[in-house]
């Protein structure tokens, strides 16, 4: 065990360079790196930091292994519980879930438990084990029960992974030409690289599971026809993708993206790489991005790498309140990012051609706390401002997509579209139909969906089973 106070330091891409290039930011541990920072952990036979782990990893266990530079044990050990270890070692956010948890962050900073996660899983990737290794598909009986799983994010990903472990077959079905989900278009390319995302999937589907690209449920299928056909359960893990807007003046101007169009077009379609892709991408000098979140983040850090000269976030309340991880933020600042805090806008402004040309915003002050217990922004008048824009990136939340929900009689959903579920297992009010992750919840995190998948996969064990409990190792 270590004395050291403080957490080893993550190394990092230069800010000045990194603007420049879609490389990953964050270039992990080196090996005595991680078992310098695996030494600190105090190994306590109560860990609480478990608890706030929503997939359930023996976070000690894993630690201890690669303390003792036991890498292999330390990645079999993580992936008993966790599917995708490579992507949450990146974009989980530890310092809220398990590392908040953890008892050295009472007299110094916690344990880096996702840094470590992501220095096995990355460990593991070098070594090619999956490559030079023979693997052994986890194929069940063609007599077992078929589970069918819509939408490949972090959630129907996890489901899929956890149901052939416990011995069912397993398709899922993506709507778009690649899986991934959020995972795939929602999170750009330096901070989580589409090869490490290609591996973990890949590791997925070595299991057993079956992804068929390019069908739509609600429109080239509906539940119905899944249930009708061979599959005797369904898990939905489609996600939150309709993108909320302000309804404001010029919303529809040339220039004004939402935050999903504008980093699809980015991270699934490769715009920055155009033309040697189709999709492109027109920027401008000076860019608006509107919100305080991850997305927004990503959204203003995208737009500098794409040559924007000049990069606001524009955020109503003060940057205390801002959702976004404290690591993404700082981010941010290194590359040259600037915060208009405490400002909302109230319209935007175009030219004779329908095109942005600038956007009018509200100096704000913070009152009492609001239901969301942030303090409640409130405008104060006479305060108004213009700023010279040619590109907004609106990224203030995600809604549900109606299409397979109002194609699924009997499925309840609550008053803002969401699937409504029983919390425990996952399970809808069609019997043979669960759910979980952000259509659930609305948009939350990676880690919480995918800790949706997992009840879920057992959830739907249970039911199969005709309703018995039993204690399952996944």
């Amino acid at each position: 065990m270590s004395d050291r106070v403080t957490k080893v330091g993550m190394p990092k891409q230069n800010p000045k360079k990194r603007i420049k290039s879609f490389y990953e930011v964050a270039l992990g541990y080196s090996s005595e790196q991680a078992v310098e920072e695996a030494k600190r952990c105090l190994q306590c036979k109560k860990p609480p930091c478990i608890k706030g782990c929503p997939v359930e990893i023996d976070i000690p266990a894993f630690i201890k292994y690669i303390a003792q530079a036991n890498f292999q044990a330390a990645i079999e050990k993580i992936k008993e519980k966790n599917s995708l270890p490579a992507v949450c070692g990146r974009v989980c956010p530890q310092e809220t879930q398990c590392e908040i948890k953890c008892v050295r962050s009472k007299k110094g900073e916690p344990v880096a438990i996702g840094r470590l996660e992501r220095f096995a899983a990355d460990w593991e990737i070098r070594q090619k084990e999956n490559s030079e290794k023979k693997v052994t598909q986890n194929l069940a009986s063609s007599s077992v029960a078929q589970v069918a799983v819509v939408g490949s994010g972090p959630a129907g990903l996890t489901a899929a992974a956890d149901l052939v472990k416990l011995g069912y077959r397993v398709t899922i079905f993506e709507a778009l030409h690649s899986s991934g989900g959020v995972l795939r278009y929602g999170i750009p390319e330096f901070r989580l690289p589409k090869h490490i995302l290609e591996i973990e999937i890949r590791n997925i589907e070595k299991l057993g599971v079956k992804i068929c690209p390019n069908v739509l449920i609600g429109k080239t299928l509906i539940i119905e026809d899944l249930l009708k056909d061979e599959f005797s359960a369904v898990f939905v893990g489609i996600g939150a993708g309709l993108p909320h807007f302000l309804h404001i003046p010029g919303e529809n101007l040339d220039g004004v993206y939402s935050a999903s169009e504008f980093l699809t077009r980015v991270n699934l379609m490769k715009a920055y790489q155009f033309p040697s892709y189709d999709t492109p991408i027109k920027i401008g000098r000076k860019v608006g991005v509107i919100g305080g979140g991850n997305v927004a983040m990503d959204s203003a850090r995208v737009a500098l790498r794409l040559g924007a000269e000049q990069v606001y976030v524009i955020y109503r309340r003060s940057r205390k309140e801002m959702p976004a991880r404290e690591e993404e933020i700082k981010n941010a600042e290194e590359e040259g990012v600037k915060f208009h805090l405490l400002t909302i806008p109230v319209a935007f402004l175009g030219d004779e051609k329908k095109r942005l040309a600038g956007m009018r915003c509200l100096r704000m002050r913070l009152g009492e706390p609001d239901e969301s217990g942030r303090r409640r922004p409130i405008p104060i008048k006479g305060s108004e401002f213009n700023l010279d824009l040619e590109t907004v990136v609106v990224a203030i939340g995600q809604g549900a997509n109606p299409l397979l929900t109002q194609g699924t009689p009997g499925l309840r959903l609550n008053r803002w579209g969401y699937i409504g579920v029983n919390e425990e297992n996952g399970q809808t009010s069609i019997p043979q139909v669960f759910a979980g992750g952000d259509i659930v919840t609305g948009a939350a995190t990676v880690i919480a969906a995918m800790g949706a998948g997992k009840r879920a996969a057992r959830g739907i064990h249970q039911y199969l089973r005709g309703g018995r409990k039993e204690k399952v190792a996944i």
